[in-house]
């Protein structure tokens, strides 16, 4: 990195949660596919569901997911719905308080990373809207044709991955400057930073 960039240190967001009120991976499904298709998928995705009671593993009911609602869908589709959705929901979406922090960090000229559980396509319009400096989200595999194979490139970004990827991107000495969470797959980020966020936004749209 330059050293422009780290003028104001690096400062990292989790999205859901924290950025935003809800789930924004969870929002987007039920938005693209309407009411009786999400509840048909839901339906099917029950094993699945089952199955995370004894597993406890987010990342494979993640994929699931991904598998039931967007597999076989083209990258370039799914980047332009996901663009509409973050259109139409952004302003519902987006915590108040959590943007005046992003401003007030941003105003200062840290460098601002999201970093998201949620699937990278979902997250990047939002990411684009703020201004974000860099995104780190999980990753989806496309087959050759661009299509959504149903399985992730790398692990679900939650937990010591978010560390993991964060190093990845600005090197192994990173300390983060400040950082905010709202869940246990917050904690290794949060404990990166001198700063520590956990659950401080509260305000609703």
């Amino acid at each position: 990195m330059n050293e422009p960039a780290l003028l104001g240190g690096v400062v990292a967001f989790d999205f859901d949660g924290t950025l935003t009120v809800r789930d924004s991976f969870t929002a987007f499904l039920r938005w693209r596919a309407g009411g009786l298709r999400y509840a048909l998928g839901l339906a099917r995705l029950a094993p699945a569901a089952v199955a995370y009671l004894f597993h406890r593993s987010r990342g494979r009911i993640k994929a699931a997911a991904v598998r039931e609602f967007l597999k076989g869908v083209p990258r370039a589709q799914i980047e332009d719905e996901a663009r509409r959705f973050a259109e139409e929901s952004a302003v519902g979406l987006l915590r108040p308080d959590a943007l005046r922090v992003w401003r007030e960090w941003r105003a200062r000229e840290a460098k601002l990373v999201i970093v998201s559980a949620s699937p990278d396509l979902v997250v990047a319009p939002f990411a684009r809207g703020l201004a974000a400096h860099a995104l780190i989200a999980t990753r989806l595999v496309y087959d050759a044709e661009d299509r959504i194979v149903g399985t992730f490139d790398g692990a679900n970004c939650r937990g010591a991955e978010k560390v993991r990827r964060l190093h990845e991107v600005f090197g192994p000495d990173l300390r983060l400057k400040a950082a905010y969470g709202d869940t246990s797959g917050d904690r290794e980020m949060l404990e990166l930073a001198e700063e520590k966020g956990y659950r401080v936004f509260k305000e609703r749209p």
